[in-house]
């Protein structure tokens, strides 16, 4: 268990941010513990929350399009379309 003051916080987050990854960072004001900084996983392993359909959105590599394939005028060529 990692324990810093709130000023060492202030100073340094990204440190706090490596630390946390590893195990909880208790953060401490004049002495007495106010937050806890944690990783997501080990907050939703204590929650016991899973991935939401956000979470896994966010993660998906975007899809490839062909931009030819989308641009055909075969779309304007059928019959009753309008021709300006």
């Amino acid at each position: 268990m990692k324990i810093i003051s709130s000023r060492d916080f202030n100073q340094d987050v990204s440190q706090a941010k490596r630390a946390a990854r590893i195990e909880p960072v208790f953060v401490t004001d004049r002495g007495k513990t106010t937050h806890v900084l944690m990783s997501i996983e080990t907050y939703r392993k204590l929650s016991g929350q899973t991935e939401t359909i956000v979470d896994l959105l966010a993660m998906a590599a975007p899809a490839s399009l062909d931009v030819a394939e989308v641009r055909s005028t075969e779309a304007w060529d059928t019959p009753g379309s309008w021709r300006g």
